[in-house]
């Protein structure tokens, strides 16, 4: 079977857009084969102000020796830049791997991975793929692409941030509550850009396959949360797939056999993508 291929994988990093003279990267991690191989932008996580595009080296490099090329891009965070900066670059960068995706072998249809505030991103980035506060960023000679996705896949995300704001407000995580602040600045913002809100309120979404990841007994994510947008979402009639992991690593996963959980993850996703790029 073609996934269960190993390919070696090429690492590069590429310019994916400049703002105000500064470069903004993509790390690619490209299968070696003639392809063409599913792409996929990744949106790491950090509660949308810390970490880089390394952050999910391990899965990314993982996902590209199963034929898959991602894109694993930095964006604005605080303190440069809060809401919604990061999903301008976001929408960018799936513009720009559609546009580009054929040079490192893969498609030009194109989904998302994110993991925690990632997953918010990626998520919402989906449902609005051609909100007007979005796409603000030109893509240099292809004006004709838009940032609609072919499928998410949305691990542990903090997908409704109003939600997890009062939650870590209720148990004092001091570290939480400012993350929230320094990118949203205030509710109505949390309230504007959740996924929640937007399935349950707005008349026109994009309702494309999402595979969405759980942790078990989750301390930052809680599963009501996560519960009420699985249902919500699929009272709208969008198409979802769920499954919860028992303990995978904190952070930065690097699959590996002596974790069993690890290696189901990346089938799991790996699985779900090839079906989608069909």
């Amino acid at each position: 079977m073609l996934d269960q291929i190993k390919y070696e994988v090429e690492e590069r990093d590429v310019e994916y857009q400049r703002l105000a003279g500064k470069p903004w990267l993509a790390r690619i991690y490209r299968p070696k084969g003639s392809g063409p191989f599913p792409s996929l932008i990744d949106v790491h996580g950090g509660a949308w102000h810390n970490g880089d595009r390394l952050n999910n080296a391990g899965v990314d490099r993982a996902l590209a020796a199963k034929g898959m090329v991602v894109a694993a891009i930095d964006f604005r965070q605080p303190p440069e830049a809060g809401y919604p900066a990061s999903i301008c670059d976001v929408n960018l960068a799936v513009r720009w791997l559609k546009a580009h995706a054929t040079e490192f072998n893969g498609t030009a249809t194109v989904g998302a991975f994110g993991n925690s505030s990632g997953g918010h991103q990626v998520v919402l980035s989906a449902l609005r793929p051609r909100h007007a506060a979005y796409s603000t960023l030109a893509l240099a000679d292809h004006p004709e692409i838009d940032a609609s996705l072919a499928y998410v896949v949305a691990a542990w995300p903090v997908i409704c941030p109003l939600y997890r704001f009062r939650f870590a407000k209720e148990f004092n995580r001091e570290e939480l509550i400012k993350a929230h602040i320094d990118y949203w600045g205030t509710e109505s913002a949390m309230a504007e850009g959740s996924p929640q809100t937007i399935i349950e309120q707005d008349a026109q979404v994009e309702l494309l396959p999402i595979l969405f990841l759980l942790k078990k007994d989750d301390k930052n994510h809680p599963l009501e949360m996560q519960e009420r947008f699985i249902t919500s979402y699929g009272k709208r009639g969008g198409p979802i797939e769920v499954h919860t992991f028992n303990g995978l690593p904190e952070h930065r996963m690097v699959p590996s056999p002596s974790e069993p959980e690890t290696m189901r993850f990346i089938d799991i996703v790996s699985t779900f993508i090839r079906q989608q790029s069909r």
